[in-house]
């Protein structure tokens, strides 16, 4: 707080002395009242941001008070503990508010119990459920369904190694949350050729799907290129599906005219090929990134 008093010393010594302050450059009081401006509002979000700290050493003792807090102190309090994973199956329900749009859960701990707590965040964009390291055992289809259904205008959901999640939840995000644009589902073993008919069947505005280690087939990846988001998609992620063939990525080649990046290696039915579909795109400069294994 001293540059803020110090500057108000200065304003105050210049608006008493008169005449001497005529002598001095019009701008200076502009200048002077500029800093203090500044200077104010640096030291109040300083200690905004120190108060929110404090708020997430001491969850414990003021959950009741964290529930009436409003929604924009709301959203500082959900970033930062996200950030250090202290949201929980218990607490999460204190730090939600209606207009939530993004919820980053990546270091935290929760499970379908979370998930069924957002029945109120309409406004809901983006989730990220994605697993850092090991598999989040946690999150089932019960959950994913609870989240398509209170989240109609989900755009983005990543789900990485998610290992539970089957076709039923990713068919009720298809059906309930069209206007999905990114989708992350890899390593999540039990998604089949179902979930990727469903996206294609109902998601137009898809333009980037990673289904990397699973278990879909040639024909999961036909239907999905061949639905409505064909003119969309942009990114692909298939490595290590054992299940895929050339017919796969020939099939995104063609279908997909605004491809650019297409990630498939890993897959040992694919061979030299899917190079010659390759080459093409790359010397018409579409594709930016692709990679693939040699075996």
């Amino acid at each position: 707080m001293r540059l803020f008093e110090c500057l108000v010393a200065v304003w105050n010594s210049w608006t008493q002395r008169g005449s001497e302050a005529a002598q001095l450059p019009p701008s200076f009081g502009l200048i002077v009242l500029f800093l203090i401006h500044n200077a104010f509002f640096d030291h109040v979000t300083f200690l905004y941001f120190r108060c929110v700290q404090y708020l997430t050493k001491n969850l414990s003792r003021y959950t009741a008070d964290i529930k009436t807090l409003p929604p924009n102190i709301k959203d500082k309090l959900i970033k930062l503990m996200s950030r250090q994973g202290q949201i929980t199956d218990s607490n999460i329900s204190e730090v939600l508010h209606p207009a939530v749009e993004s919820l980053d859960l990546r270091e935290c701990d929760i499970s379908d119990s979370a998930l069924l707590q957002l029945y109120n965040c309409k406004q809901l964009k983006k989730i990220n459920l994605n697993s850092c390291k090991e598999n989040r055992l946690g999150i089932t289809s019960e959950g994913v369904i609870a989240l398509a259904l209170s989240c109609p205008y989900l755009r983005e959901a990543s789900f990485k190694r998610c290992c539970n999640i089957s076709d039923s939840g990713v068919l009720a995000l298809a059906l309930n949350c069209q206007f999905l644009q990114i989708l992350n589902l890899g390593s999540c073993s039990g998604i089949m050729d179902a979930s990727l008919q469903a996206l294609g069947e109902n998601c137009k505005f898809l333009h980037s799907v990673d289904f990397s280690s699973t278990q879909v087939t040639d024909d999961g990846v036909i239907a999905l290129v061949n639905g409505m988001c064909s003119k969309n998609l942009k990114e692909i992620h298939m490595e290590r599906c054992v299940n895929l063939t050339d017919v796969a990525v020939e099939a995104v080649l063609t279908c997909c005219p605004k491809i650019h990046i297409v990630l498939f290696h890993g897959c040992p039915l694919i061979t030299d090929r899917s190079r010659d579909v390759l080459e093409q795109l790359i010397i018409s400069n579409k594709i930016k990134q692709v990679t693939w294994t040699v075996y």
